[in-house]
């Protein structure tokens, strides 16, 4: 199964995106290529293979990574790191 994953984006240079997963200290780079509209540092994205899918609003963002860390929390018994 694959996942895409909501990401915060840092800062922009050539059309790549620095993202932040959650609330971690986990980076990492997204092509903005595949997007139409505008997006700049602060903006959340949805992120699949190093792709950014669409932008999200904040709130959707937030509660879709709280699912994600319930879905890890749940399977591994273990907090989620980001």
């Amino acid at each position: 199964m694959c996942l895409a994953i909501p990401a915060k984006i840092e800062d922009i240079q050539e059309g790549v995106a620095n993202c932040r997963i959650g609330n971690s200290e986990t980076f990492i780079k997204v092509s903005l290529m595949l997007m139409d509209g505008e997006v700049q540092p602060g903006d959340y994205l949805i992120v699949h293979a190093g792709f950014a899918i669409r932008k999200l609003d904040e709130q959707e963002a937030l509660e879709t990574l709280q699912i994600l860390r319930d879905m890890v929390e749940v399977q591994s018994g273990e907090k989620a790191g980001f």
